[in-house]
């Protein structure tokens, strides 16, 4: 669970404004980056500024409100494609999901680090999720057994780093994505 789920019960109001705060900083920061207006997000909320900062009283407060939900999201998403019967297309659909959200909330992890958050919860989340679907994958052969769970995760935040001014973000990180795994397979000699 993670440090933002553990609060205590909000009255059912403000639960239902809280719940507001959020997909109105998503759809926020998916459109401006984590610089996205406090004000803007309250009123597409349809709430006052007051309310905002009685759930946020920091922009960090909400970023990491928002990015917690999410990582949640992609956690369970992982824990889904443990299902797959094709570990190698389950792994790759996973580190898609990752990379496109590292696309979509351009400047949120960056933001979060300088507000000094505790980024220990997520990054060892991250880590566990990947390591499982990582692990499926060498295990049946479909990737190398040398990569460990670290380097694919870098290798993800690269992906999106490299091509958050990119005309084709989201297609140009699938693309490369595509040929680091390829790269990655089973049989293909390490690089020196």
């Amino acid at each position: 669970m993670s440090p933002v789920t553990a609060r205590r019960p909000l009255r059912a109001d403000a639960r239902r404004n809280y719940d507001r705060l959020l997909d109105a900083a998503r759809e926020a920061v998916a459109q401006h980056g984590a610089e996205a207006s406090l004000d803007d997000i309250a009123r597409r909320a349809g709430v006052g500024s007051g309310t905002l900062y009685r759930h946020f009283p920091t922009r960090a407060a909400l970023l990491e409100a928002v990015f917690h939900e999410q990582i949640d999201g992609l956690c369970a998403q992982a824990a889904a494609h443990l299902e797959d019967p094709d570990p190698a297309a389950a792994l790759r659909a996973w580190l898609e999901a990752v990379l496109l959200h590292s696309i979509r909330n351009r400047g949120m992890a960056a933001a979060l680090r300088t507000e000094h958050t505790d980024s220990t919860w997520c990054y060892a989340t991250m880590q566990e999720s990947a390591g499982r679907l990582l692990t499926r994958a060498q295990v049946v052969g479909a990737l190398r057994a040398d990569v460990p769970v670290s380097d694919l995760l870098r290798l993800i935040n690269g992906l999106a780093l490299a091509n958050l001014d990119a005309p084709d973000a989201e297609q140009s990180a699938v693309r490369m994505l595509g040929y680091a795994l390829a790269g990655m397979r089973a049989g293909v000699a390490p690089a020196r």
